[in-house]
């Protein structure tokens, strides 16, 4: 399986959310720490509020901030809801319409697979992407450094 660049962004943010600690953080902070489209991050950041991961503050000295605790968030759950249902293969959701879905074993063997994909990340939470958070805390530190000189 491979993830869409939206799971991936949704994980980017509340990585990045998840070092600072509460503090509110501007999306413009998080497209110069990952080098990615504010555009796009616009759009999950959305979807990551809608979902009651993070808060959006509006106006000025606003901002976004993680609201829930990183334990709480689970990466399985997450994954599920930015990439919804879809499966491996269309068949996978009883929505193909392959002439020989019927008689197949491969659709059994890749639902078993996407069970044991989501098994692991199940197991996982926010909290253990921050563990030892100093080097990733230092790069995006590193990050927000190079951005603030060329601003000058």
């Amino acid at each position: 399986m491979r993830l869409t660049t939206f799971s991936d962004y949704s994980i980017r943010v509340i990585m990045y959310l998840g070092i600072q600690h509460g503090k509110l953080v501007k999306i413009s902070d998080i497209a110069n720490a990952y080098n990615i489209s504010e555009n796009h991050l616009t759009k999950v950041v959305h979807h990551l509020a809608q979902r009651s991961y993070i808060e959006t503050v509006r106006g000025k000295g606003g901002g976004l901030r993680l609201v829930r605790d990183p334990k709480s968030i689970n990466i399985g759950e997450m994954i599920r809801d930015s990439e919804g249902d879809a499966g491996f293969l269309p068949c996978l959701n009883t929505e193909g319409t392959c002439c020989i879905q019927s008689a197949c074993k491969l659709m059994g063997i890749l639902r078993e697979a996407q069970i044991a994909l989501y098994a692991v990340l199940d197991k996982y939470t926010l909290a253990d992407l921050l563990i030892s958070g100093a080097p990733l805390a230092n790069i995006f530190l590193k990050s927000e450094e190079s951005a603030s000189s060329l601003n000058k």
